[in-house]
This record gives C-alpha cells, sequence and structure tokens, in this order.
C-alpha cells in the first residue's frame, strides 16, 4: 500500500475491498494537519501513519469523520491528535460504546464478513467518542488552506459531514452517495438533496469513501441517474 498524493496540500491512503476499509485523507497546512476518517481499526490507524512517516509528513493534528460507520471511525483511539464529528455521529458512537462495553462485540461482528475479517485473532473493539462536537457547519484554518465541514442530507446515512478543502477545490464525501447500509435504499429525495449541496459548493474533485477520486460530474451522474 501506497500514499497517494491527489494535488499539493492532500494525500490519501487508498480504500481497501477486502477488509471494506475506506480511503483515509490528509491535509497539510503551514500551521496544522487534519485526517480524514479515522480507520477501521488500531491497525488501519498504524498503518495509515506509518505511511505519513515514510513521507515525512507530520501525523494529524485533527481528525474529522464523515459519518459514523465502523470502517470510518472505530481506529479512533489510535489517532494522534483530536477528533472532530458532527453531534449525531457522536450519539452513534455513543450508542455502539454503550453496546459493545456492555454486551461484547457479538453484535458488531456479525454485521458483516469484512468486519471480522478486520478483527481476526480478538483484536479488541475499542468505541471512542470525539472530543469536539459541531452542529450545522464549522470552518479550520490550518495555515494557509481552509476546510470546510458541513452536515447534509445524504441516503447513506442520516448523519453525513462533508469535508471541502477550499484551496485544492477537493470535497471528501465518504460514503454518503451510497446506499443505506442496513436497508440497501437510496432515497431519490436524499440523493437531489445531497446533490444540490454539492453542485453548492462546486468543488472540481470529490473523494468518496471507496472509490476513487473522480470529478464532481461523475459523482453527480450516480446521484441523479434515474431521477
Amino acid at each position: 500500500m501506497e500514499l497517494k498524493r491527489q494535488t499539493e496540500h492532500i494525500w490519501y491512503m487508498p480504500f481497501e475491498t477486502e477488509r471494506d476499509r475506506p480511503n483515509l485523507g490528509y491535509v497539510k497546512g503551514d500551521n496544522w494537519s487534519l485526517a480524514i476518517d479515522a480507520g477501521h481499526s488500531e491497525d488501519h490507524t498504524k498503518e495509515f501513519y506509518t505511511l505519513l512517516q515514510k513521507e515525512n509528513l507530520p501525523l494529524p493534528s485533527l481528525t474529522v469523520l464523515t459519518h459514523w460507520h465502523w470502517d470510518h471511525t472505530f481506529g479512533m483511539h489510535a489517532v494522534n491528535g483530536l477528533c472532530i464529528s458532527n453531534e449525531k455521529t457522536n450519539e452513534y458512537l455513543a450508542a455502539w460504546k454503550e453496546k459493545i462495553e456492555k454486551n461484547g462485540p457479538g453484535e458488531f461482528l456479525s454485521l458483516h464478513e469484512s468486519i471480522r475479517h478486520e478483527y481476526a485473532g480478538n483484536t479488541p473493539v475499542v468505541v471512542t467518542l470525539s472530543d469536539m462536537i459541531f452542529k450545522g457547519s464549522m470552518e479550520l484554518d490550518l495555515g494557509g488552506i481552509h476546510v470546510k465541514l458541513m452536515e447534509t442530507p445524504a441516503p447513506h446515512t442520516d448523519d453525513s459531514t462533508l469535508i471541502y478543502v477550499c484551496e485544492d477545490k477537493v470535497l471528501f464525501i465518504g460514503d454518503c452517495a451510497g446506499d443505506d447500509f442496513f436497508t440497501g435504499n437510496k432515497s431519490e429525495e436524499l440523493c437531489r438533496k445531497l446533490a444540490d449541496n454539492i453542485k453548492e459548493i462546486s468543488p472540481e474533485i470529490c473523494v468518496e469513501g471507496h472509490w476513487v477520486p473522480v470529478e464532481t460530474s461523475d459523482t453527480l451522474a450516480d446521484l441523479t441517474a434515474g431521477i
């Protein structure tokens, strides 16, 4: 696995299908560095950090979450610096933290084979909460680079956050353009609302959770197909 460079200020660790690991993004400013999503597990997070260190990039000062799903968040206990999420994402994490600590990881491990692969060998399942919470939107100044965090309606889950790197015109959308994981449904209304929000932001590139970065027109075409 190699760290890929997207723009002058952005790198990412590519997704992996077998363990359902998403792209992990990285933005370097003059003063601070930011990771997008925390990883599926401690191992995932540590592998990401190893790649950063090989490129002589500082470990992230901040990590922002695109949504609560485990493949994007259950590595939070291993991150460097602070984690940021919207309020609803943190509520989901709190619910799963309580459930796993009370009843064990059985329900979580039963959700999908990729999870059992990620946590093979009785790897502990650790859920932690965000350090910083926002509602609606939030803007970060990393030093020469500005990043906007924006909650959005989306078909995949109801706690989606878009992360826009303004100067590089790159939008990290996590999995928000996909089907609802638990039902398999993809609401046309939510697709339309998400597409409208992406159009308003007007990025050049969209980085989805489990796909290669694409031109924004490709993401919009996927969202509006059949509508």
